[in-house]
């Protein structure tokens, strides 16, 4: 029986011949789901209180950046996301490869069915599955979202080669936005800015207030007027279908930013990703072009973006496929520079404590939303008394200064006792 293997990258002109042996794992990688997770655990709070210390032009701007758009936009905390499900697929590589050639696809598919699975209860259980009834509990949320996109990236990883990949990605962003602009939808919104306040004639709430119906499906349904290439907050077919069949609690009352349509273009963000990851273990590519070709590539991915941006808009909430370009494209570069400068380079002592929090990345997200994130354990610690004393006899700000940093230690120091006693988490 012929061994099964991997895809690798075809060999191209701009080949250059590489004797190292593949990596079975990188630590850049590692580095950067860490600095992810870094900034999800808290990190925009330290940010937010150097502004109160002192507020200028560059703090605003970087306030701004850790802030997600209302809706069309893209600032960095937009990137935060997508750049895990990138780097979950980069990681797919690696972790199947050795299952597929050690054990055989039939067992890495098993692999990503129950990992899959697994994270997938973990997800229902974390929004509410247990302490909630069944209207509260909601059943596509950002665990959730990840484990569709491993279980899908896993199967295609394990039968298709990478062109192919390629091409399946290719599709799910063009099919999206098929979808999206040429399936017609009712002519009525079911949000409006909650920041801008605007209620338009077509808007549900606006209705309700105006008629007296409490029910928003009665409006919606009544509704008989309908309209095509609409992208706009609660105005589109991704939220809409989520209305119409997403049950469960909805983040945003009537959609879901991680609902069902969105996900197929979170897959592609997940290809993306595994693509990457094939470039970074192939040997036909020496380290310097790993890095011009993730580098070059993801430009090209944030111009393509928003060039197609001025049709189909770049929008986290439901994940656009200009979205997908740009969040990748990024993310590409991201990785890059990364593994430039902590795999080739070998400068790797700054990023320890992003790989210890790298490699328990669902651990340390767990905790601190179990714990009401360690800045609010830091609170216990430094808060109360001592933040009022360092506002009012060092610098106003100097006490969230100090918490946010105080926090952020904690999480770290979590993250290295579970390292240095090789304690993860393997869903």
């Amino acid at each position: 029986m012929t061994e099964l293997t991997a895809p690798v990258i075809e060999a191209s002109p701009a080949k250059a011949a590489s004797t190292a042996s593949i990596p079975q794992r990188l630590m850049s990688v590692d580095a950067l789901r860490g600095f992810d997770m870094f900034w999800i655990i808290g990190a925009d709070s330290l940010v937010y209180a150097l502004h109160r210390l002192s507020q200028n032009r560059v703090t605003d701007f970087l306030g701004l950046q850790l802030d997600h758009c209302d809706w069309a936009g893209f600032h960095f905390y937009d990137l935060i996301f997508p750049l895990f499900v990138f780097i979950m697929g980069v990681s797919v590589v690696f972790s199947l490869t050795k299952a597929i050639q050690q054990l055989g696809r039939a067992e890495a598919v098993k692999r990503v069915f129950r990992r899959s699975a697994l994270l997938f209860v973990v997800a229902l259980i974390y929004s509410g599955g247990v302490r909630s009834a069944w209207p509260d509990i909601r059943l596509l949320g950002v665990l959730n979202r990840i484990a569709l996109c491993y279980f899908v990236g896993g199967l295609i990883f394990c039968f298709f080669k990478p062109r192919a990949m390629v091409a399946i990605a290719a599709a799910l962003l063009i099919g999206y936005w098929s979808i999206m602009t040429f399936v017609p939808i009712r002519d009525i919104r079911m949000a409006h800015y909650k920041e801008k306040h605007e209620l338009v004639d077509n808007d549900v709430d606006k209705i309700m207030q105006d008629t007296g119906v409490s029910d928003p499906a009665k409006i919606f349904y009544n509704t008989t007027n309908w309209v095509t290439a609409k992208y706009d907050m609660g105005y589109n077919v991704a939220n809409h279908l989520d209305f119409k069949y997403l049950g469960g609690r909805k983040y945003d009352t009537y959609w879901d930013p991680e609902g069902l349509l969105s996900t197929i273009p979170a897959v592609a963000t997940c290809l993306l990703g595994i693509l990457a990851g094939l470039l970074l273990r192939s040997t036909n590519y020496c380290d310097r072009w790993k890095v011009i070709y993730l580098l070059s590539l993801g430009a090209a991915g944030v111009i393509l973006g928003f060039l197609w941006s001025i049709q189909f808009p770049v929008v986290k909430k439901i994940w656009t496929s200009s979205f997908v370009l740009v969040a990748g494209g990024f993310s590409a570069i991201l990785l890059g520079i990364f593994y430039q400068v902590v795999d080739v380079w070998k400068y790797q002592k700054w990023c320890q404590p992003f790989v210890w929090m790298g490699m328990n990345s669902i651990t340390i997200y767990l905790t601190s939303n179990f714990i009401g994130g360690f800045r609010g354990l830091a609170t216990r610690l430094v808060g109360g008394d001592v933040k009022s004393f360092l506002d009012l006899h060092v610098a106003k700000g100097s006490g969230d200064m100090v918490l946010s940093i105080t926090g952020l230690l904690l999480a770290f120091w979590f993250v290295q006792f579970l390292y240095r006693r090789k304690i993860f988490l393997r869903l």
